[in-house]
């Protein structure tokens, strides 16, 4: 790929240099020039695409999958997110992977460890649980629990409760890219859990406050569960004391309470409300975002394209991907979960982040 700009590779094939370029490969080698423009672009150029991934439509054959296999043999009964762009890598956007993960009562899916950090958005059921090194975590619709990397963990759900559906976010794509990737099942299979039930949120949890006795000195959030009430409480309160950001309205992150940084060294999230009527203006940043729409309905326009959502609809926006928000609604706030990769990009030093200037901030769509 040639450019005519000063400082580009510009180099015309001769056969001299063919035969030139032929004889490198035999050691394994080849010249810069004849892909620098390709690897080092002007901007980045995401491989991804965004796509909208509609609950009405993926509800049926997530549950239909529990007929077919049962959590023994699958190991994790999981449909997951396919980007067009990144199929060979199972990604759902850049080097996140997502899927839909289904379990009925009285399941309980073995414990097992990963490099790779993970996370779990409840979508619809109840009695669902996650066990975190001993740590069990009882979960509703629209809480947050972490699985953080090279922790021991497993999932289920109560006899009494209720088929549960929650979505899975990890990076695995990121690990194996780093060629970092282990995983190992449990000795016993099942873990023992002799701590009160949600004792970490318990103690991690309280607003302003942390516990004068313990510490905590590993890389991720000791609270591993955040729970929806009080999240949607602090947007509330939030939005009564602010204008929001022009790109993303009320936006809160979620956050390591002894740090105050990402919950998890490879994954962040957050939660956003955009309020009645609410219309951002676009912006692009670098780094990979995947939202579940958890409240409301709405739209976002992405590289031009307007995709809908309402609640439990899922969606990306790939790195450096023009995007806006919309409230649809003119008397109810919408509320938008998202996980990232911004704790990779921001520790490397490459976030950036550009407004819209034309059009009053708005994208034209195409």
């Amino acid at each position: 790929m040639r450019e005519d700009v000063v400082g580009r590779a510009s180099v015309e094939d001769t056969p001299e240099l063919k035969a030139y370029y032929k004889d490198l490969e035999q050691f394994e080698t080849a010249a810069l020039w004849t892909v620098a423009n390709q690897i080092e672009p002007w901007e980045p150029k995401s491989a991804s695409v965004p796509v909208l991934w509609r609950y009405k439509d993926l509800r049926e054959p997530v549950l239909r999958s529990v007929e077919l296999v049962t959590p023994e043999k699958a190991g994790r009964r999981v449909i997951y997110l396919n980007n067009p762009g990144r199929r060979d890598v199972a990604a759902a956007c850049g080097w996140l992977y997502s899927g839909l993960q289904v379990m009925h009562p009285g399941e309980v899916a073995t414990s097992h460890w990963h490099s790779a950090s993970a996370l779990r958005f409840i979508m619809e059921g109840s009695g669902a649980f996650t066990v975190v090194d001993g740590h069990k975590m009882t979960l509703g619709a629209n809480d947050f629990v972490l699985t953080p990397n090279g922790t021991w963990h497993e999932h289920g759900v109560e006899a009494t409760g209720s088929p549960c559906i929650w979505q899975d976010g990890l990076d695995i794509p990121f690990v194996n890219a780093m060629e970092a990737n282990f995983f190992a099942v449990h000795p016993n299979l099942y873990q023992k859990s002799n701590t009160v039930v949600d004792d970490m949120t318990k103690t991690w949890g309280n607003a302003g406050l942390l516990p004068s006795t313990g510490e905590w000195t590993k890389k991720y959030s000791p609270m591993l569960k955040y729970e929806w009430a009080p999240t949607y409480e602090a947007l509330s309160r939030f939005a009564l004391a602010t204008d929001g950001s022009s790109y993303d309205g009320v936006m809160m992150r979620y956050v390591n309470p002894v740090t105050g940084g990402h919950v998890m060294q490879t994954i962040g999230a957050a939660m956003q409300m955009l309020r009645p009527g609410e219309q951002t203006k676009a912006h692009r940043h670098t780094g990979s975002f995947i939202y579940q729409c958890c409240k409301g309905s709405g739209y976002s326009i992405i590289g031009g394209r307007r995709f809908d959502w309402t609640e439990r609809d899922i969606f990306c926006v790939p790195s450096w991907a023009w995007h806006e928000h919309v409230n649809a609604s003119a008397t109810e706030d919408a509320c938008l979960f998202s996980f990232n990769d911004l704790p990779v990009i921001e520790s490397l030093g490459l976030y950036r982040e550009e407004a819209l200037g034309d059009n009053q901030g708005r994208q034209q769509l195409s």
